[in-house]
C-alpha cells in the first residue's frame, strides 16, 4: 500500500509503501532478516504514527520458529 508523505505544504504522491495493513487498524511490516535491528522498530512506529493505528507487527521470516520471528509495537497516541 502506497503512503502519501506530507509535510507542510510539500506532498509526496509515493512517500512510503506499507506491506500490510489489516483492517485500516495493524500495520505489518514483513523482513527477513538475520536479527532485529533498531532501524526496523523505527520503520514501523512511522509508519504507525502516519496511519494514525496504534498496533504494529513486525515479521520476520528468516527464524526456525516463526513465534521467535513476531513482535508486537504499539504506538501511545
Amino acid at each position: 500500500m502506497v503512503v502519501p508523505l506530507r509535510y507542510k505544504a510539500l506532498e509526496f504522491e509515493q512517500g512510503y509503501r506499507l506491506d500490510l495493513l489489516v483492517d485500516e487498524r495493524v500495520v505489518v511490516e514483513v523482513k527477513a532478516v538475520e536479527r532485529w535491528q533498531p532501524i526496523h522498530e523505527a520503520q514501523l512506529l512511522t509508519y504507525l504514527k502516519i496511519m494514525d493505528c496504534r498496533l504494529g507487527l513486525l515479521l520476520n521470516f528468516n527464524v526456525d520458529v516463526m513465534r521467535r520471528g513476531i513482535r508486537r509495537i504499539a504506538n501511545g497516541v
